[in-house]
């Protein structure tokens, strides 16, 4: 059986998760008005990856006898002034969201909750594939700077992402 709080922090967790699959979607309608259909079907793919995380949290929770508690998800407000400000978005975002799961582990180490903090150790995994993926693209877009064959080379690249890959392999 899962403690209270545990309970209580994983769905605050579906709900951060979920925030960042909508999130990622306004980044990928923004990429789609911008004809830069490589960098929204990037986008479109976190969104996927982040839902799956949401579920894979939700699952967890009632898995362990606890309950479910969704709560609204808040509108997302990128900043969609550029590419490379998107992604540096995004990479901000992504170390925001590896604290929340570090703070996590810290509880259910707290808690002796050995399940939660062997389940979790997944997401501490998948968070330093994400920082690297996200660090890679604004290395890339930084160094192509102003250069619209540049761009173009790298929204090419973005777009042969294939679901489910390795996030190292992606940019």
């Amino acid at each position: 059986m899962i403690s209270k709080k545990m309970q209580k922090a994983l769905n605050k967790q579906v709900n951060a998760e979920m925030y960042s699959a909508y999130l990622y979607l306004a980044m990928s309608a923004y990429f789609d008005g911008q004809g830069l259909k490589g960098c929204a079907h990037w986008m479109r793919l976190q969104y996927d990856e982040e839902m799956v995380h949401g579920f894979k949290l939700y699952d967890f929770v009632l898995e362990r006898g606890g309950i479910v508690t969704l709560e609204a998800i808040a509108k997302p407000e990128p900043v969609l002034e550029s590419t490379l400000g998107v992604f540096k978005e995004v990479l901000e975002h992504e170390r925001k969201v590896t604290g929340m799961i570090n703070e996590l582990v810290g509880l259910a180490m707290d808690e002796k909750d050995f399940a939660t903090n062997s389940f979790l150790q997944w997401f501490v995994d998948e968070q330093v594939e994400e920082e690297a993926s996200a660090e890679e693209i604004v290395q890339q877009l930084t160094m192509v700077g102003d250069s619209k064959n540049g761009l173009f080379l790298i929204d090419r690249q973005l777009g042969e992402r294939q679901p489910g890959g390795s996030a190292e392999s992606e940019a």
